[in-house]
């Protein structure tokens, strides 16, 4: 059947979690059922959503006290007919959650897409296996660290941090999600410099590296921004998909005139994902919908910084990016307060399909950027080799810098 299954976390006030989920399925189909004529009933049916499940969850002392009143927890399962709405996410999501989100005590927690309505979504273009094609690395988790403080700096400042990062043995660099085009460092000379420093470092060392350039503007120009960035062979596009929407980022990546991997990074999403009562769920929105809409890697705040993400959030925007589908896998990116020393627990995690992304980690260190990059790349060969990281700093002296000043969390084999 061609439907869209969405999958709800609900707390009621009245108890009745039958009643509520079969109030959603219609009040977002047909509107009304039991009062309609017999003949009107068998019109609407193929329209109506159905209930497919309705369970009760044990119920929160602390969510009555936030609320200021006794709730039922459950969980709600509806299908929605896909003959009621176009095979595009505006419109499946206005179908599925539009008004119902302004409820404020419910939660779109997961969306199941049949296979006619999958065929309409791209996925990515590259995903994880074009990416580790296009670097050539296969056997371990990529390395990527952040421009910073670069805001009022110009193009030299730039291409040093760049070179002194890929010097390091840095797999990708992206830009700070906050440098918009501007004089100093406009988006296509920061293209063109980018792409002078990687050949340089790569002629010096044979180390291939990317440079993931903010993708910014006013929304009706990024598309013939990100060709011509194609044209100037930028090798990958930072998207803060959230402050434009998920149909812009479809947009760009199923346009085949922009060959390049999309980069998505969480700004805003936030105020969409944040609390435990409604909105969108982060595995949902930060892996599910950004797969579909065609994000090669998809970054998130991580479990161990300061921004940190519920740890089960995070394995599950994981496992949306990379189980077994009918689209690419997209390469998690766990961030925020990442170090050397966290490398076991980010492989143990999110294993060798993910990219381990840093920025003080990297511009931190005592020995400056190449010596952090070095120091990551000491970590994970010694975890992939089932090495301790106390063990592999006795003859790596950047990795013992980084755990005098960070320390490491070892794993427990």
């Amino acid at each position: 059947m061609s439907e869209v299954i969405a999958t709800y976390l609900v707390h009621d006030a009245k108890g009745d979690l039958s009643k509520k989920a079969e109030g959603i399925a219609l009040g977002l189909t047909v509107g009304s059922w039991t009062d309609l004529p017999l003949l009107e009933q068998e019109q609407l049916k193929a329209h109506k959503g159905r209930v497919l499940e309705v369970s009760q969850l044990e119920n929160s002392e602390k969510t009555n006290q936030y609320l200021g009143k006794k709730v039922t927890k459950g969980k709600i399962k509806i299908a929605y007919p896909s003959i009621n709405y176009s095979h595009d996410l505006p419109a499946i999501l206005t179908t599925i959650f539009g008004k119902l989100s302004l409820d404020g005590e419910v939660k779109l927690v997961d969306i199941e897409l049949s296979e006619d309505v999958k065929s309409s979504f791209p996925g990515p273009a590259f995903g994880v296996s074009g990416i580790r094609e296009a670097l050539g690395i296969y056997n371990r988790p990529l390395l990527m660290s952040i421009f910073k403080g670069v805001i009022g700096r110009d193009l030299t400042y730039l291409k040093d941090q760049l070179r002194q990062q890929v010097l390091g043995g840095v797999d990708l660099v992206k830009d700070d999600e906050i440098l918009f085009d501007n004089p100093l460092t406009p988006f296509e000379d920061r293209i063109i410099a980018g792409k002078e420093v990687l050949k340089n470092v790569y002629e010096e060392t044979g180390h291939k590296a990317f440079y993931a350039v903010n993708l910014s503007g006013k929304t009706f120009e990024l598309k013939d921004k990100a060709k011509r960035a194609t044209e100037l062979g930028a090798n990958v596009l930072l998207f803060n998909v959230f402050a434009y929407g998920l149909d812009v980022l479809q947009s760009l990546a199923e346009d085949p005139e922009i060959s390049v991997p999309i980069m998505a990074h969480p700004a805003v999403s936030g105020a969409s994902t944040a609390s435990s009562l409604y909105g969108f769920s982060s595995s949902l929105l930060l892996g599910k919908l950004l797969r579909i809409s065609g994000a090669d890697f998809s970054l998130f705040p991580s479990p161990y910084g300061s921004v940190a993400l519920d740890r089960n959030e995070a394995l599950g925007i994981a496992e949306n990016c990379l189980k077994e589908d009918a689209f690419k896998k997209s390469f998690p990116v766990p961030s925020a307060g990442i170090h050397p020393g966290l490398v076991p627990l980010l492989i143990q995690d999110f294993g060798n399909d993910s990219v381990i992304n840093a920025g003080g980690g990297v511009h931190g260190h005592p020995n400056g950027a190449i010596g952090g990059g070095r120091a990551f790349r000491a970590a994970i060969d010694a975890t992939l080799k089932g090495i301790t990281l106390k063990q592999a700093s006795t003859s790596d002296e950047d990795l013992k810098l980084a755990i005098d000043l960070w320390g490491a969390k070892e794993v427990c084999k």
